[in-house]
């Protein structure tokens, strides 16, 4: 069940009424609910000996020019609480009883609250733990500090509406601080009203309930057994049996509401925040919006996905485009696309096929918030519910598994592509090579954490298929494909690092490898844009396995400007699962991967 927070104000118009209040909260009288045994602790104006109606006459005589109106509020009483489920969330009907830890968090943060919201206007807190569920009392003395007056209106409302609006945003205030607990607010405008002690008592011993009891005692002569059996057969007792079951069933339906209410008030609080959030924001979006469009289309291609067409430099290719990029303007010739557009929003929109509002989440994701445009003050009042929800639209989501293609996809791999059986199949049993439904032989990416942030597919269906490209959302700059062989067990420390343009460049490199005691790490990074930089910097050995084009040649070189310790290793023919199969093809002694510190 949701831990909701608890907030309530109480007006304290006399001083009476102030010496009252701190007999109860002070125990300065007998509590009949309360458990002698555990002793309160007073978190604010621990130490003062005065009496609570002495301090907050000092502090009005202190802090005000004038004295307080005949119908003045002298100081507000402040009920922090939160509901049973925080503190004892194995058990929230078991009065008395709670955690520790969640206890003193709930404290702190209560504590830290008050100070920041009132200074030193409150004047004494109370930390209740001889009750059923841990709480606080807290005194405010509501002074505005511009008039030098009291003002319970000015802090807390005035008329019936203000003060609701009022005590609202105090609400508020108070959920947000205990948000980080997992203690959320309860539902807005709710009109669920507190219960007094008294008058539950007075319920449970009202005198209908007594008599009924009365009636049900044990006759003369009346074994159990018979005792048990005319209960049974009473009416009265058969229809409470139906009452309890009746309420049993409202009461679970009203837990249903109660949950789906506090879903539906997250949401609206979500959206209520962005609005806000827009309208700040609104003084400078005509800035923001020039700063996206004027990203480096190449830049953005890139992220996109897409690949530079060595032959034209001003040619990007990938994920069925063609786009020709000069300067500002786009143009994508693939016959099934012939599109044009300016500026890096359209080419976002173009490319991943979304709206407007998407392609700003996508833009914020690859490049920053601060250069987010949030559209217009019309634009957040339209579709402010749709631009809360699009951080979901730009997520990176695997393709989904599809074992039936998996024996073609690894025929692919280990027949056409030459490469080991044994290999294919432990990464695949490893979760980092798998089919999709069309076929595409997936080759997770990762940071070097481990956590999977996109996947490259490469198409395997048809004689002649030369589909590659990324998954939409896929971080090009913060994911890899890549394995680890080597060393003499594989916790071994990574020495050595070996760079490849693809994923069945890299198994191909590492199958024509000897057994070695070096522990190895295979990585496939296509672009000197994408690589892991600061860790290539703290290994000693990094090799540069690319091919043998003029792009691959160019590759290197900006690689070894940035990673001068870096050392090229070349294929004698075009790259090197086409030097795998020719070794294969003259039948040379078969490579033999590593009996040690296997991890795939």
């Amino acid at each position: 069940m949701v831990a909701l927070a608890i907030l309530r104000v109480e007006k304290l118009k006399s001083f009476g009424n102030i010496g009252g209040s701190e007999k109860h909260t002070a125990r300065l009288q007998q509590t009949p609910n309360a458990d002698p045994t555990k002793q309160n602790i007073r978190l604010i104006g621990d130490g003062d000996e005065r009496s609570l109606e002495d301090v907050v006459k000092e502090l009005i005589q202190s802090k005000t020019k004038y004295q307080p109106r005949k119908d003045s509020v002298l100081c507000s009483e402040i009920f922090l609480s939160a509901s049973p489920e925080y503190f004892r969330p194995d058990s929230p009907s078991k009065a008395g009883v709670w955690d520790l830890d969640r206890m003193q968090d709930f404290t702190n943060t209560a504590r830290t609250w008050l100070e920041e919201n009132y200074s030193d206007k409150c004047v004494r807190a109370e930390l209740h733990l001889d009750e059923a569920t841990p709480h606080i009392h807290a005194y405010v003395v509501p002074i505005n500090e511009k008039t030098k007056r009291l003002s319970y209106k000015e802090m807390f409302g005035g008329s019936q509406a203000q003060g609701r609006l009022k005590l609202s945003k105090l609400q508020d205030s108070y959920a947000k601080a205990l948000a980080p607990l997992g203690i959320q607010r309860g539902i807005k405008g709710s009109q669920a009203t507190h219960t007094k002690v008294k008058e539950y008592y007075q319920a449970v011993n009202s005198e209908p309930l007594t008599l009924e009891l009365n009636r049900l005692a044990p006759l003369r002569g009346e074994t159990a057994q018979q005792l048990f059996e005319r209960i049974q057969a009473d009416p009265t007792i058969q229809a409470i049996n139906h009452q309890l079951a009746d309420r049993k069933f409202t009461l679970q339906k009203s837990l249903r509401a109660n949950q789906n209410a506090v879903t539906a008030e997250q949401s609206r609080i979500k959206l209520e925040q962005t609005v806000a959030q827009l309208l700040e924001e609104n003084s400078s979006l005509r800035q923001q919006i020039q700063q996206l469009r004027d990203l480096p289309l190449e830049d953005v291609a890139w992220q996109l996905g897409l690949n530079p067409d060595w032959k034209n430099f001003n040619r990007w290719k990938g994920r069925n485009h063609i786009i020709n990029i000069h300067e500002s303007k786009f143009y994508d010739f693939h016959p099934s696309q012939l599109h044009g557009g300016g500026g890096s929003i359209d080419l976002v929109m173009h490319v991943n096929e979304c709206n407007f509002t998407t392609a700003l989440a996508w833009l914020n994701q690859h490049y920053g918030s601060s250069k987010l445009e949030r559209a217009s003050l019309h634009w957040a009042k339209q579709q402010a519910t749709d631009i809360s929800t699009t951080g979901t639209t730009v997520e990176f989501t695997a393709p989904v598994k599809n074992d039936v293609q998996w024996q073609a996809v690894q025929d692919y791999l280990t027949q056409k592509r030459q490469l080991p059986v044994n290999l294919v199949q432990a990464l695949h049993e490893r979760g980092l090579v798998y089919a999709d439904e069309r076929q595409n032989a997936v080759f997770v990416m990762r940071s070097l954490l481990g956590e999977v942030n996109g996947a490259f597919l490469r198409g395997t269906k048809g004689e002649d298929n030369t589909f590659m490209g990324y998954e939409k959302g896929t971080s090009r700059s913060d994911g890899w494909f890549w394995f680890r062989m080597g060393g003499k067990k594989p916790t071994d420390e990574v020495e050595r690092v070996v760079l490849c343009k693809s994923p069945i460049e890299a198994i191909s490199v590492a199958v024509m490898e000897p057994s070695t005691a070096t522990r190895t790490m295979y990585l496939a990074a296509d672009s000197p844009q994408s690589l892991p930089r600061e860790f290539l910097e703290n290994i000693p050995n990094v090799e540069l396995a690319y091919g043998n084009s003029p792009s691959d040649d160019e590759t290197t070189r900006i690689i070894q400007e940035v990673l001068s310790h870096a050392r090229r290793r070349k294929p004698q023919l075009a790259d090197w699962n086409e030097e795998l199969k020719q070794r294969q093809l003259l039948q040379q002694p078969e490579q033999h991967l590593p009996s040690q510190g296997r991890e795939y």
